[in-house]
């Protein structure tokens, strides 16, 4: 059964946050960076990649950012072994469907009952394929989508989508993969919207991926959405064996015809880059700081994210920002349409509202990708957290001094 795959995120094209998933109560520096770490990697998976990329998936993955979004989300990932990676180009593909045949399919695929707040995205959307919509069985409603994408399976990210991740460092209830009779690699992941569980709600999906490269991604919540939604049902409405028949259904096949099909250019120059050094990330975040900041907290993951939140004389601002190698399989995804520097550098900057659900809350992005599948997104926000109300009316960098951040050539050293 093949199928494909990528978790986006267009309705909430918060998450692209995802994407860039996707964070909530009481956040303190810890959480906050678990939670944005959480997104990058859905971003990637999603495409994402959230995932943007990312403002969501797109960036962010959306960030997606899904992403790539790049996925819409994914939790922990691992350093492959691999000493060299091709570079992966797109080159357009034809047919596929549209947005409300994507709507359709993903209703249909799914167990009788009722729908609401449908949303989606034709398979030559530069963001790839997606449905969502919010399903009543009768047991309570719950939100559900699918995002189909096609990446070079061979790849370190689409391995990675495919393999759990670490329960130590990403708390889940249950996660099984299996290989497919016809060698499809197929992952189950049931955990939570949130690692720390601040919430009740349930996040489960399954990934697919094809070794044609087609990816799948069948998401679903026990909650009317992803995030900001009261708990409606014990659990989501599809069982495990409920989201793997959705995710092999064989109409995604056709989602994905009309997608930018992966090519290997085998770039015998193009090297595997191990994450940047959460610690390193965050010390030369600080070096680029403008002037006239000066920064009231910091704080970093492990490994590619770090945050610090700056004054400016009008009030605290949240900066974050994610360094993540190997990215160049979301490009043609994220990046459709983006200045291209004279050294190859692509560069987006957006306007968005913030993703987290704060009143008001405003996040400027600037998402960049060098030749080498380095990715650079450094978002600023009007406020010191995204869960609560803003309190400045812009974020304390502009989007110039972002794009500067993103598009230093400081990054290059770092992994």
């Amino acid at each position: 059964m093949p199928t494909d795959d990528l978790p986006v995120d267009d309705l909430l094209e918060e998450r692209l946050g995802n994407a860039l998933h996707r964070a909530g109560n009481g956040f303190d520096p810890d959480r906050r960076s678990l939670a944005a770490k959480g997104e990058a990697r859905g971003r990637r998976l999603r495409s994402r990649r959230r995932i943007a990329l990312t403002g969501s998936v797109a960036g962010i993955a959306l960030v997606g950012v899904g992403g790539a979004l790049l996925m819409p989300r994914t939790d922990e990932g691992r350093a492959p072994a691999a000493t060299s990676t091709s570079k992966i180009r797109t080159e357009k593909h034809g047919r596929g469907m549209s947005a409300a045949d994507m709507i359709r399919a993903l209703e249909k695929t799914l167990p009788k009952g009722t729908f609401s707040d449908e949303a989606g995205r034709p398979s030559d959307d530069p963001l790839g394929p997606y449905a969502y919509a919010v399903h009543d069985d009768g047991h309570g409603k719950a939100a559900v989508s699918v995002a189909v994408n096609l990446v070079d399976p061979a790849s370190p990210q689409a391995v990675e989508a495919v393999t759990c991740p670490d329960r130590s460092s990403a708390g889940y209830d249950a996660c099984h993969t299996s290989t497919l009779g016809d060698g499809s690699r197929l992952m189950i992941f049931r955990g939570y919207e949130y690692p720390d569980r601040r919430a009740d709600t349930k996040y489960w999906y399954a990934q697919l991926l094809t070794p044609t490269g087609r990816q799948v991604n069948v998401s679903e919540w026990n909650a009317a959405a992803e995030k900001g939604s009261p708990v409606t049902r014990p659990e989501p409405p599809l069982s495990p064996a409920g989201l793997k028949r959705v995710a092999t259904a064989a109409v995604w096949r056709k989602a994905a015809e009309g997608l930018p099909k992966p090519r290997d250019t085998s770039d015998p120059t193009t090297t595997w880059r191990t994450p940047a050094d959460g610690e390193a990330v965050l010390d030369t975040l600080v070096s680029l700081l403008p002037a006239d900041v000066t920064v009231a907290s910091r704080g970093d993951d492990d490994q590619e994210y770090a945050w610090v939140i700056v004054d400016d004389g009008e009030g605290r601002s949240l900066v974050q920002i994610n360094v993540q190698p190997n990215m160049g399989d979301v490009e043609g995804q994220l990046f459709g349409g983006a200045e291209t520097l004279p050294d190859g550098t692509e560069v987006v900057t957006k306007k968005a509202p913030g993703e987290k659900g704060g009143s008001g809350v405003e996040m400027w992005t600037a998402d960049t990708i060098r030749p080498d599948g380095l990715r650079v997104v450094v978002s600023a926000f009007n406020a010191d957290r995204q869960d609560a109300a803003a309190t400045r009316p812009a974020p304390a960098l502009t989007l110039s001094e972002l794009r500067a951040i993103a598009t230093s050539a400081k990054w290059r050293s770092l992994s």
